[in-house]
Parts: structure tokens; C-alpha cells; sequence
């Protein structure tokens, strides 16, 4: 006992982490631990350094042969840690040191747990149990340093401290320790039980919760993360490890401080004061408002412009904020006849910004009333443009004579449109000069003769005055030197005196008091030969002789007449009450709906109702631009009578044709014939009553999406092909309320004006699910015509389409525009399409696609078709995107698109020394089928194999295998 209280007076303690469960230096009653034998372990009390009390127990029965004493701890918690760790301080006595020892001495004792729900009882612990007791050891403790006897000289002796664990421990809410000494003499000073943990921790701006370690030393504990508060994501999962020994390590992702605030020492985010703004998320601070700007409030993203003064729509949120120009300066005109040139002197004031133009507003106005203008014609000719100019000069000509005019140049910059006050500009009036006639733009000839013909012209486009008469010039074209002049004063002639079979060469000029104008091109007429003349001479004689029978006739043509309109207003009536029939039920008063023309008894008569039929004398064709199904597409004009020749294209129908063939290929103009929307391609008409079969449509200068996009591959800011997109969005808006599914939307089925005004067009694949065919692009493994790569899993699986299935094209339309015509899911066939998006693999975003962008394709894929956006409500998300541009800058994706990531690059390559050949390789990746796909693709040897690419591996067709 008195080398006992020596020994604890020298006990320091220590600070007791929050992890400890057990310490017997705080006990100060008694431990009330259970002992065996009765004459075995005795408990002690002592006094520390500070004279408080403190509890030991000690053994000493070496002089006692076969020692088996047992001590029992309490019941410990051990607070769900899975791990435990005990920390012994103990004294033992050298045996050499105790003479005339008679049993077994030992300088050893044994540590055991025993896990346990709840605590053992004292009353059954006979020999028995202890014989018997089902602990697990932990350990056989040594001391590092024994005593032999007690120094009175002041020499105290060293306390030994060994720690110990144990786990994992998972079978009960606690347990308890046991203590076994086979015949050694010792004390046990002080027993500490606890457990590691890692603490709470603020680290990247993400708080990670107190952590327990794990069931081994070795062990690595995940612990997810949370911003805190006014942070974002950066990068994710946030999560750190927590260690065997209670310290965090790996930190994997992390949060910054969104925008708005700025770090403030360190894991805290502050908000931006007053009078600064922080636009992005990120580390950076918040900085001072850019000049002519203000912010009012804390945590501002961005600093409103001051009254006066703007920000552009390209402009970023640290730029200055800037005003619109001053008007123009000293414009000078030079008039020659009808041209004009004008010159101007920049503004004074350019509101402090580098993108100064001009616009030329033009009017027309009376002599005599100087108030009443007009816009000018369009056919006034501005070089180099009247909008957007950046020089301080312009040219315009094809004016009319003896007019007046008023030209408004404007100063515009790129705050312009921001003003609600209108640009400033600077005005002049100018009167053009006296003007020859413009040329005659084309001859016609009226009559024939093989000595004469008549022939006609229109007036020329800009007279400039009264036009007093015309000169015709005409040579044989066999003899160029030898011209004629004959003069007329109406837009007709004669040539007379010609020889028989004979070509012409023909050019006429206007004269006004200015003078005469431009002659017109060379037009070249026929003479009939004297046999012609006479057989056309006969033809006519023929036709006066008809006509005096076709009188008697007349009586019963109007009679005819007027059958034939009785029975077409019948069948009007009838078709009329076919479309009120399908119409009910499917729609609000007002809102027109989509009629299948193969609904029709006679298809024929869809195409007549729907369809614009076309004079063929009005088409001209002149160029072919590509081929159809049904036979050749072309570029050509389109005069109708009375209205402008335009620009159009033409589909034609293939010689040889079936019945069937003619109604598929008119099917899509009465598709297209109902629908009247600017992002929906237009019908002119049909030409159904002669040869070739035409559809005639509007012509889209820059054809096809795809090809347009992959010829201007990067050329576009990412607003324009939003704008892009909100076009074809706006065209599948108005086909959805007409209850119309288009079921082949698709980038190439897309054209373009030459505005980048985007239609969508085809509208023939309704037509084709009945039929199977070669073309990879629509042939599915489940037979039928479908574009895979572009249908929605349910359309593709039961042939379900709807508007939700057109959206889920839309998304495959929106990554193709932001990838400039990258082809979807790249060269995986189709089979492997419908694989992986069965397993919900989806595009990756392309390369600086906007992230909301992304967002938006992944809410059009998304599988459930009841929760995929609906077209109203894209254009509506497009809208807002347009009209905050700043959104389409943030978080953009600069990784380059590529096939989805292959699983055999994640296996690595193996062991080469133990392989020989490559069927070695696959045989060692069980992959033997692909041997004479990797051989037929020229991986012949080890080497070659070593080097293959992910990309490579997807021609292999392997993705869906691994």
C-alpha cells in the first residue's frame, strides 16, 4: 500500500477528449468492479498530486502456486464507435527481486473485452464461469520497466502506459473489459477506455460533421459535406476521410462563395456592401461599382447604370456603364442625276463606347408638300448598306428623277436599343437631277411570220419622265455589222422585211427629254421558214372554221357549267362537314386542327381543298439542289400573275410513278397546306394537271440545319443559336396546338433563310412506319422506318407518338445546334442507342454549352414523358434566356463531346508477360467472341492492342458488352 500512494502522488493528469467513455482518475467513490477470487484483485484508494482521491486495484499472490485472478470492469457504452481504445498505467515488480518465491511469479498480464447488450451480474460468477467466460483477447501486456524494491531515499519509481484496441465492434450497445493476472504483482493505477473520432470541421467552404473512425486502424470513413451558407458547388461529391487516428484527409470537391459575396477568413462568405457587386461564383472579392453605375443593396450581382446610361447586351457586369451617342456632323451631298453621294462627320459624343454605326432612313417626298413622304422603294440601291455602317460615307442611286428627298442618318451604338428615347440623327433633303430611262427589262414575241414578227415589252422600271418613244435596233445574227433602226412610240412593233428561217438579234431603248437610256439585253427571234408559215397559216384557218361550230356548243356548255359548280359545292359542303366533325371535341372555338388527309375517301380531294394549284406557265426551273424520295428537288422562280416573281423550291415527282406513289408524294402538301406559322415551311402551291408532278415550297437560302451548322462551325455566339432554337421551338408550339405530332424532328429535316429565320419542314414520315428500309438513319432493329437516334424510348418501344415524343427530338435538335451538326451518340449503332438510353445514359452537355442549356436537353430526355417540358413552356425558357444573356455565359461546359466513357480503359491491360498473343488478351478478359473483330481491324499484336483508343474501342461495338 505505501508503494502504492508513493506512486500516485507522481500521476499527472492529462486532458480528457470528449471521446473518452470510461477514466478511472475521476472516480471518487469506489469502481465497484467485480473480482475472482474473493482473495485475488483488491481495490485501493490513493491520492493524487492535488490529494484527491483516486481508485487502483492491485494483485500480489506470487508466493501462491497457480494463480488464475480475474477483474471485471462495468458495463461500457461504446457510444456506436466501432473501434475502442484502452490506455493502462501500471506498476510491476521484478520476480528476481521477491526471495523465496514459492509459485509461479509472472511480469505479464492479459487484456479481454466481452461485447454485450447489458451488464453481467455479480451473483453468478462462480469457478465455472470464469473457467468458461466467452471473452476475446486483446492483447498480453509486458512492462517496459519493473521495480524490485521501494527507494526511501527519494527515487521514485516509473509508471509504465501501454495502450491497446480492439473492434470492429457491432454485436451489442457496449461491453465490458477484463483484466487476468497469472500470478504477478502489480497494480493497476489508472484505466482510460475511448474512442477517435475526427471533430466538425469547416474546410473549402463545405461543413463536414464529427466523424467516428472506423472498425480498423486502417480505416478510411467517408463523410459528405454541405456548403455553407451563401456558398454553391464547385465541384461534387463534397466529402472528406476521416482516418484511423482521427484527421481528416483527401479532400475531394469543394463549395466557393456564390455570387454576390466574397470569402471572408477563410470559410465564411460575406455579403458584397453597398456601392460593390461580385457577378460570378468564385473566390474572388467584391469590387467597387464600374463608373455611371450604383448598387443599393447588399450582396448585388450587379450594379444598375445611373439614369442616362446603359449596359449592352454583350457588355459584362464590370464594364462601365455607357450613354447613347450624339447625332452625326457636317453631312455634304453630291447629287449626279439620280445618285446621291453623302458624307458626315462623326458624333461629338460617342458614349464612351468603340461600337459607333450609322442607319440611313430614306423618304420620298412631293415637290409641293414637303410634309407628305413615303418610305422609298426597295429598289433603291445603298453601297455599302444603310444599316449598320461603320464608315461616315454611303452611295445611293436608282433614285427617280426630278424628286425630292429626305435622308435621317442615325448614330447608334450598342446601347441604343436600350434608350427609350430615339437615336439622334441628322437630316438632309436633297432633289435628284433629270435621269435618262432605265434599260427595258425583257422583249416578247407576239406573232411569227417568215417575214415578220411582232413583238412587245414592258415600260421600264424607273421611266424618270414621260417616256416619248422607243428605238429598236435588230441585225441578222449571222452578220453583227449590219444593224437596223426602226422607232416606235408605243411598247410594240413590227419587223418587217426579214428573210424566211432566219434568227434576230433584238435591243430597244427608252427616250425622255433627258435623252435615251440603257439599251436591253439581246434578245434573239425566229423567222418561220415559208413550209411553217404555211402549215401555222393552215392551223389558223382551221381554228376560224371550229369556232363556227363551237357556237353551237355554247347552249350546252353553260349548262354543263352550271352542273359541275352545283356538284362542287356539294362536295365542298361535304368535305366542310368532315372537318366540323373532326374538329369537335379536340379543341377551343377559334383554334384550327390538323386534318389527316388520308381521313379522305379520295386522297385526291385533301390535296384540292388544301393545296394552291399552280399554272406550270408560272414556274420556271433552273438549277437542281438535291434529290427526294420521290424524284429531283430544284431551285427555280415563281410568277404569279399580278404579283412579284420569287424564289422557290421544287420538289418533283419521278417518271413511272404508282398511283400510290402520286398520293404519298402530294400527302405532304396537304399536310403542309393546312399549317400557316413563320417557323413552319411554306406551300406555294401544287402542280397536279400536267407533268412534272410539282409540290412548290418557299426557298430557304442555307438549306439543311446540320450541314449549315458543320460548315459554320464555331461561327455564332451562343444567343444567336439560342434565337435559332426559339424559331424551331415556336414552328413545334404551333403544330402541337394544332394536335399535330411531327415524329421526325430533326436537325437535317430543319432549313435555314438567308435571315437564319430556322422552318421546320418534312412533314412525310407519318407515311413510313408501315414500310421497312435500308437507310441506317430511320431502321430500327424493331422494324418500321424510325430515326432512333432522334425518337423517344416510348415511340421507339410501342410506336407511342406524341407532342412529348416530338420534345424529346427537340432536346436531340438543341445538342445538335450547340455541337455545330455533331451526329447523336456519335457512331454507335442503333441498337446501342436504345441500350444505353435504356440505361439512362444521356448526351453529354457539348463543348461551351451553356449549363441551363444542358439542363433544358435533360428535361426534354427526361423518361417519364409526363414530365418533360412542353413547347409553350420552352419557348417561354427560351425567352428568358434571350432576354438575360448573362445566363448563357455562366457555367459553360469546356469539355470536348465524345462517346460515353469505355469500362475496358478502366480494367487497364494485362499482365503482357503472362500473354503471348491477342487471343491470349481477350481469352484473359473472356472477350473471345471480338477475335476476329479486333484481327479485322488490324490489332494484330500486343503492341498495336496497348495503344488502342476509347474511340477505337467504340467502332469495335464493345461499349454495351462491358
Amino acid at each position: 500500500c505505501v508503494l502504492n500512494y508513493i506512486l500516485l502522488t507522481v500521476l499527472v493528469l492529462v486532458h480528457l477528449p470528449n471521446s473518452t467513455v470510461m477514466d478511472t482518475r475521476t472516480a471518487t467513490a469506489e469502481l465497484g468492479w467485480i473480482s475472482f477470487p474473493a482473495n485475488g484483485w483488491e481495490e485501493v484508494s490513493g491520492y493524487d498530486e492535488n490529494l484527491n482521491t483516486i481508485r487502483t486495484y492491485q494483485v500480489c499472490n506470487v508466493f501462491e502456486p497457480s494463480q488464475n485472478n480475474w477483474l471485471l470492469t462495468t458495463y461500457i457504452d461504446r457510444r456506436a464507435a466501432q473501434r475502442i481504445y484502452v490506455e493502462i498505467r501500471f506498476t510491476v515488480r521484478d520476480c528476481a527481486s521477491i526471495p523465496s518465491v514459492l509459485g509461479s511469479c509472472k511480469e505479464t498480464f492479459n487484456l479481454y473485452y466481452l461485447e454485450t447488450d447489458r451488464t453481467v451480474s455479480d451473483g453468478i460468477k462462480g469457478v465455472e464461469y470464469w473457467a468458461n467466460a466467452p471473452f476475446l483477447k486483446v492483447d498480453t501486456i509486458a512492462a517496459d520497466e519493473s521495480f524490485s524494491q521501494v527507494d526511501f531515499g527519494g527515487r521514485l519509481m516509473k509508471v509504465n502506459t501501454e495502450v491497446r484496441s480492439f473492434g470492429p465492434l457491432s454485436k451489442g450497445r457496449g461491453f465490458h473489459l477484463a483484466f487476468q493476472d497469472l500470478g504477478a504483482c502489480m497494480s493497476l493505477l489508472a484505466v482510460r477506455v475511448f474512442y477517435k473520432k475526427c471533430p466538425s470541421i469547416v474546410q473549402n467552404f463545405a461543413f463536414f460533421p464529427e466523424t467516428l473512425t472506423g472498425a480498423e486502424s486502417t480505416s478510411l470513413v467517408i463523410a459528405r459535406g454541405s456548403c455553407i451558407p451563401n456558398a454553391e458547388e464547385v465541384d461534387v461529391p463534397i466529402k472528406l476521410y476521416c482516418n484511423g487516428d482521427g484527421e481528416w484527409m483527401v479532400p475531394i470537391g469543394s463549395c466557393s462563395c456564390k455570387a454576390g459575396y466574397e470569402p471572408d477568413n477563410g470559410n465564411v462568405c460575406r455579403a458584397c456592401p453597398q456601392g460593390t457587386f461580385k457577378s460570378f461564383q468564385g473566390p474572388g472579392l467584391c469590387q467597387q461599382c464600374p463608373p455611371n453605375s450604383r448598387s443599393t443593396i447588399e450582396a448585388a450581382t450587379l450594379c444598375g447604370c445611373r439614369n442616362g446610361y446603359y449596359r449592352g447586351d454583350m457588355d459584362k457586369p464590370e464594364d462601365l456603364c455607357t450613354s447613347v451617342p450624339s447625332a452625326p456632323r457636317n453631312v455634304v451631298s453630291v447629287v449626279n442625276q439620280t445618285s446621291v453621294m453623302l458624307e458626315w462627320h462623326s458624333p461629338r459624343d460617342t458614349g464612351h463606347r468603340d461600337d459607333l454605326s450609322y442607319n440611313l432612313l430614306c423618304r420620298r417626298c412631293h415637290s409641293n408638300e414637303r410634309r407628305a413622304c413615303q418610305p422609298c422603294d426597295d429598289s433603291v440601291v445603298f453601297v455599302p448598306g444603310k444599316q449598320a455602317l461603320k464608315e461616315t460615307r454611303v452611295e445611293i442611286s436608282k433614285l427617280r428623277a426630278h424628286t425630292s428627298y429626305t435622308f435621317d442618318i442615325q448614330a447608334v451604338n450598342g446601347v441604343s436599343n436600350k434608350s427609350p428615347y430615339p437615336a439622334q440623327q441628322l437630316s438632309i433633303n436633297i432633289t435628284t437631277n433629270q435621269a435618262a430611262p432605265s434599260a427595258v427589262p425583257i422583249m416578247h414575241q407576239v406573232s411569227s411570220t417568215s417575214r415578220s414578227f411582232s413583238l412587245s415589252w414592258p415600260p421600264p422600271e424607273q421611266p424618270n419622265g414621260i417616256i416619248l418613244d422607243y428605238e429598236i435596233r435588230y441585225y441578222d445574227k449571222s452578220s453583227v455589222l449590219n444593224s437596223s433602226m426602226v422607232l416606235s412610240e408605243t411598247p410594240n412593233v413590227v419587223l418587217e422585211g426579214l428573210r424566211p428561217g432566219t434568227g434576230y438579234v433584238v435591243q430597244v431603248r427608252a427616250r425622255t427629254v433627258a435623252g435615251y437610256g440603257a439599251y436591253s439585253k439581246d434578245m434573239l427571234f425566229q423567222t418561220l421558214t415559208d413550209d411553217e408559215y404555211k402549215s401555222e397559216l393552215g392551223q389558223q384557218l382551221s381554228l376560224i372554221a371550229g369556232s363556227l361550230v363551237g357556237g353551237v356548243c355554247i347552249v350546252s356548255l353553260v349548262a354543263i357549267a352550271i352542273i359541275c359548280t352545283r356538284r362542287r359545292q356539294l362536295k365542298e359542303s361535304v368535305y366542310g362537314d368532315k372537318l366540323q366533325h373532326l374538329s369537335e371535341g379536340h379543341s377551343s372555338p377559334g383554334v384550327k386542327i390538323y386534318i389527316d388527309p388520308f381521313t379522305y375517301e379520295d386522297p385526291n380531294e385533301a390535296v384540292r381543298e388544301f393545296a394552291k394549284e399552280i399554272d406550270p406557265s408560272c414556274v420556271k426551273i433552273e438549277e437542281v439542289i438535291g434529290s427526294g424520295e420521290f424524284g429531283e428537288v430544284y431551285k427555280g422562280r415563281l410568277k404569279p400573275v399580278g404579283k412579284k416573281e420569287i424564289p422557290v423550291a421544287i420538289k418533283t415527282l419521278k417518271v413511272g410513278y404508282s398511283e400510290r406513289q402520286r398520293r404519298d408524294f402530294l400527302s405532304e402538301a396537304s399536310i403542309m397546306g393546312q399549317f400557316d406559322q413563320p417557323n413552319i415551311i411554306r406551300l406555294e402551291g401544287v402542280v397536279t394537271k400536267s407533268r412534272p408532278t410539282m409540290i412548290i415550297t418557299e426557298f430557304m437560302e442555307n438549306g439543311a440545319l446540320d450541314s449549315f451548322l458543320r460548315q459554320n462551325d464555331g461561327q455564332f455566339p451562343v444567343i444567336q443559336l439560342v434565337g435559332m432554337l426559339r424559331g424551331i421551338a415556336s414552328g413545334m408550339r404551333y403544330l402541337a396546338e394544332m394536335s399535330y405530332v411531327h415524329r421526325d424532328l430533326a436537325a437535317r429535316n430543319i432549313l435555314v433563310n438567308s435571315n437564319l429565320v430556322c422552318k421546320v419542314s418534312d412533314f412525310g414520315l407519318s407515311r413510313y412506319l408501315e414500310e421497312d428500309t435500308s437507310d441506317p438513319t430511320y431502321t430500327s432493329s424493331l422494324g418500321g422506318k424510325i430515326p432512333v437516334r432522334w425518337t423517344a424510348p416510348e415511340a421507339i418501344a410501342y410506336r407511342k407518338f406524341t407532342s412529348a415524343s416530338d420534345v424529346w427530338s427537340y432536346g436531340i435538335v438543341t445538342w445538335e445546334v450547340m455541337s455545330y451538326g455533331e451526329r447523336p451518340y456519335w457512331d454507335m449503332s442503333n441498337q446501342d442507342v436504345i441500350n444505353a438510353i435504356e440505361q439512362d445514359f444521356r448526351l453529354p452537355a457539348p463543348m461551351d454549352c451553356p449549363v441551363v442549356l444542358h439542363q433544358l436537353m435533360l428535361d426534354c430526355w427526361q423518361k417519364d414523358r409526363n414530365a418533360r417540358p412542353k413547347f409553350p413552356d420552352i419557348v417561354s425558357m427560351l425567352d428568358k434566356m434571350i432576354r438575360n444573356p448573362a445566363s448563357l455565359k455562366a457555367g459553360t461546359n469546356n469539355m470536348v463531346p465524345g462517346p460515353p466513357h469505355h469500362p475496358l480503359l478502366d480494367r487497364g491491360a494485362p499482365d503482357l508477360s503472362r500473354v503471348s498473343s491477342v487471343e491470349d488478351w481477350l481469352a484473359a478478359l473472356k472477350m473471345t467472341q471480338y477475335r476476329d473483330s479486333f484481327l479485322g481491324s488490324g490489332f494484330t499484336s500486343l503492341p498495336l492492342v496497348t495503344q488502342i483508343t476509347a474511340e477505337q474501342l467504340l467502332g469495335l461495338s464493345l461499349i454495351f458488352y462491358l
